[in-house]
């Protein structure tokens, strides 16, 4: 018995030893950031239609017939019909506390995405008179996106190795193989900021009118790297 037990220790010993070695190795923990900035070449907008009425079929008609108007407005602007979605629809009884009854509240939210952004002002400038009740909001985006991240993560990389040899050569180390790298990325988009359309705002009367600010969409990838010192 004494000897299996001993057998088992010496097999053992070179696991253990390896282990202690892995839990002892010196290591540096860096964060590394990668940024792109580009002009958004895309957006997405998305658009609601809300109607009120004292029964529910009136309420959903309305709305029906001006999300009908809607879509053939979209489609009169040439965007395909794989580039625009109805995201939300809702029917549902609210009672109208100055009023004291109840009505019937029917809405519906679209999401168009326009490909090419020189279309904006033109699709935007008549919406409303479409029946569109709101505009929840505009996202800007870029066609290359999936080609930029790559190149943020690089650089994040590249940024994270930087920082560890500047750490480790003050104390004339080496930077040595990549142990983890955690990504940390979340991308940021810009928010649109509107002018009044008004001549006023123009440098001139003739000048066209400028309704929103592209601004840039900032591409940040974030990473946590740890490497082995030598």
């Amino acid at each position: 018995m004494k000897k299996i037990i001993a057998i088992l220790l010496i097999a053992t010993m070179p696991m253990l030893n390896a282990q202690e070695q892995k839990l002892t190795t010196p290591q540096i923990n860096v964060s590394g950031e990668g940024k792109i900035k580009v002009t958004p070449d895309q957006c997405e907008i998305t658009l609601g239609v809300e109607n009120t009425a004292k029964d529910a079929a009136t309420a959903q008609k309305a709305n029906d017939d001006v999300v009908d108007k809607v879509i053939k407005y979209i489609k009169s602007h040439n965007i395909p019909l794989t580039d625009f979605k109805t995201t939300h629809v809702s029917l549902y009884k609210n009672y109208d506390y100055e009023k004291k009854k109840y009505n019937f509240h029917a809405s519906q939210t679209l999401c168009v995405f326009l490909k090419d952004i020189k279309k904006y002002n033109d699709f935007m400038m008549n919406i409303t008179e479409a029946g569109i009740t709101n505009i929840n909001g505009v996202e800007f985006k870029s066609s290359k996106m999936e080609e930029l991240e790559r190149e943020a993560r690089v650089k994040a990389m590249l940024n994270a190795k930087q920082k560890a040899t500047d750490f480790v050569t003050a104390l004339n180390q080496k930077v040595g193989k990549l142990l983890l790298v955690t990504d940390n990325s979340a991308m940021i988009y810009p928010q649109p900021v509107y002018k009044a359309m008004t001549a006023e705002m123009s440098m001139s009367a003739d000048s066209p009118k400028e309704t929103v600010a592209l601004g840039e969409i900032n591409i940040v990838v974030n990473v946590q790297v740890s490497f082995a010192i030598e």
